[in-house]
């Protein structure tokens, strides 16, 4: 008897749908079976509050989580950056595949980039976390610009630029590069200038703790290097007790020695939102052979941070 189809569950914007469809392809031919996508609405797809305002944590993610533990769907995906950083007993993350570029990118009028932009020049961004570092790094450069908050997919985002609106919008590389828009890019935002969330450009594949041999099958999609990383900066982000509309940003980068991977360095990044004050540091250490070690990565980059004044930095003023 031919088996049934994996249901995969999704949320229904364009860029959910294509990571999706491309996790469903590899889960097909990994597994011989047919996968079909269950378009799930999420709090976040519909609420009109911006992510500082509805808490942030989870509001894209609850609903797949509850068809999971229903067993209306066999497995989920997320953008992981989306996760809470907390981990239900009765969901595995199956796999985190590996990652996309993890890079923010600005979408300007005429081709410009962030330097090049004229004087109070309009910047729409959601995310606390890229105001506070946009901002800092405009006042470091003698450059002024407003930071405007935005919501909506890509195309309302980008549209606010074409229609004049905005000088120009801070979106993720990944999503751009994951529906094919690429090419609309004006400038690749370095780490070096803004950290991205934590988690940025990773997908989070999840099923019930009760189908373990489902769960086997999709850990074949998994990359331990991206995990490690990601576990690392989700680590950082749950220390310093900050959600994923808060105002931080982390990257875990793995160092070469030749070809062979030795050190992962950890960055991370607290300010407030007008970007008058960061904390901003970094650690490295030997690459983590394990998921407590990952964690144990973030756990100390984060009490060097706290220690440092990050936490007065992610009240009010930081939202």
């Amino acid at each position: 008897m031919t088996e049934r189809a994996l249901r995969l569950g999704t949320r229904r914007s364009k860029l959910a749908m294509s990571q999706s469809g491309h996790v469903a392809e590899a889960v097909r031919r990994l597994t011989g079976r047919d996968v079909e996508l269950v378009e799930i609405t999420t709090y976040g797809d519909v609420s009109r509050e911006h992510l500082a305002q509805i808490g942030g944590t989870g509001v894209f993610v609850a609903a797949l989580r509850e068809a999971l533990v229903a067993g209306d769907v066999d497995f989920a995906v997320h953008s992981l950056k989306d996760l809470p950083t907390a981990q239900p007993d009765e969901l595995l993350l199956a796999a985190v595949p590996p990652r996309e570029d993890p890079r923010d990118v600005l979408v300007a009028r005429d081709g410009l980039t962030f330097e090049a932009l004229p004087d109070g020049a309009r910047v729409g961004t959601g995310s606390p976390r890229r105001m506070a570092q946009l901002n800092a790094y405009a006042r470091s450069h003698g450059l002024r610009v407003e930071t405007v908050p935005i919501r909506g997919n890509v195309d309302t985002r980008i549209g606010y630029v074409r229609k004049g609106e905005l000088d120009a919008v801070v979106l993720a590389a990944a999503g751009l590069n994951r529906i094919g828009r690429a090419e609309e890019i004006t400038e690749h935002l370095s780490v070096d200038t803004v950290l991205p969330a934590p988690g940025q450009g990773a997908l989070a594949i999840e099923c019930a703790a009760s189908s373990p041999e489902l769960a086997a099958a999709l850990a074949e999609l998994d990359d331990p290097y991206t995990r490690v990383a990601v576990t690392a900066e989700r680590s950082l982000l749950a220390a310093l007790e900050a959600g994923c509309s808060a105002p931080v940003g982390a990257l875990a980068d793995l160092l070469a020695d030749g070809q062979i991977v030795n050190e992962m360095r950890l960055r991370g990044v607290v300010g407030t939102t007008d970007g008058s004050e960061l904390v901003q540091l970094s650690t490295t250490g030997p690459v983590p052979t394990s998921h407590d070690d990952a964690v144990a990565l973030g756990r100390e980059l984060a009490s060097e941070m706290l220690a440092k004044g990050a936490a007065g930095l992610m009240g009010e003023r930081a939202l």
